[in-house]
């Protein structure tokens, strides 16, 4: 569709603005032209490269997961960051440091994936038995379940990092304030193999969920086995968030902020709202992780903080235009 074709060029321009842009300065003609010297090869290959891909693989996590999630409740101010999801992953991932040191190094980048995986799917499943205390599932027990969460988690991992050693202390600090630094080949193909087979059976997903926005009633009138869809979608999300958490540490409000701007461009249609938000949240990652390098040179901003910054105000706008109405578009 049109929409996407203008998605993905966009993605393609902040692509190339990505690689191109840093302390080396790599021309993007000199791509082209193959006309690059070997120190700027030597970046291009070793550091630019795997960092922009990351962004992008993560970027991509975070905004279809967001949208699948917002389709699954119905309500989009659903976000794995939001609603404790990331902050679980993130805890998961700190036992294993302080705790699973020859874990880590068996396994590798997978061992803090698999426990990023079981924090976000334990976090899902709280979230959602406890939304549905009263009999019908609730907004308010979802946030509240979720600050609870956060809460919680964010106690762990400050209780942990006050038991870590220096070494620990450094890659905590990496986890909770989000950064794409640390990229290396090895993260983005663990990443994209998990993150790219999640993301396809959400994309998959896209016409239950379509159903589901007419009610459970009606989508399971429909045909739509609702469990199975739960479930899916529950265990995609928490792969997704898991593996992007695993390679970046916590990036908010990407998943909150890109599926509701894409639905206020082209509408519910999970069709094109899932494939649409994964090429504006890597567009927007990306964008985000150039900015956080290349802003306060020569130091580095964690990108993750400045996702916060961009989404805190979006958060209590979205807040405002829902619950009261006073403010239009």
């Amino acid at each position: 569709m049109p929409a996407l074709l203008l998605l993905g060029l966009l993605l393609l321009v902040i692509l190339v603005l990505a690689i191109s842009i840093g302390a080396v300065s790599i021309p993007a003609l000199d791509l082209v032209t193959a006309g690059l010297s070997e120190q700027q090869q030597a970046v291009l290959l070793s550091i630019r490269l795997p960092r922009v891909l990351l962004a992008v693989v993560v970027g991509v996590a975070l905004a279809i997961s967001g949208a699948a999630l917002q389709g699954l409740f119905r309500n989009p101010l659903a976000d794995p960051g939001l609603i404790g999801i990331s902050t679980s992953a993130a805890l998961a991932v700190a036992v294993v440091i302080v705790f699973a040191g020859p874990l880590t190094g068996m396994l590798g980048l997978y061992s803090l994936s698999i426990a990023a995986f079981l924090g976000a799917m334990i976090a899902c499943f709280l979230i959602f038995r406890l939304a549905k205390l009263s009999g019908k599932f609730s907004v308010t027990y979802m946030l509240l379940t979720g600050i609870a969460l956060n809460a919680l988690c964010a106690a762990g991992v400050g209780f942990l990092t006050f038991l870590s050693n220096d070494e620990q202390l450094r890659t905590l600090t990496f986890w909770t304030m989000g950064s794409l630094g640390g990229a290396l080949w090895p993260s983005v193909i663990v990443a994209s193999t998990i993150v790219v087979p999640s993301c396809l059976l959400l994309i998959k997903s896209a016409r239950e969920l379509n159903l589901l926005l007419l009610g459970e009633d009606e989508a399971r009138y429909l045909g739509v086995d609702e469990e199975k869809l739960k479930r899916l979608i529950i265990i995609s999300t928490a792969l997704t968030v898991g593996a992007g958490i695993a390679v970046s540490g916590i990036i908010g409000f990407v998943g909150l902020v890109v599926p509701h701007l894409v639905r206020l461009l082209l509408g519910p249609d999970h069709r094109l709202l899932l494939p649409a938000s994964g090429l504006l949240g890597a567009s927007l990652l990306l964008a985000a992780d150039t900015l956080a390098r290349t802003v306060v040179a020569p130091a580095e901003m964690p990108v993750g903080i400045l996702t916060s910054l961009i989404g805190g105000p979006f958060f209590l706008w979205l807040l405002i235009k829902q619950y009261s109405g006073r403010f239009g578009l």
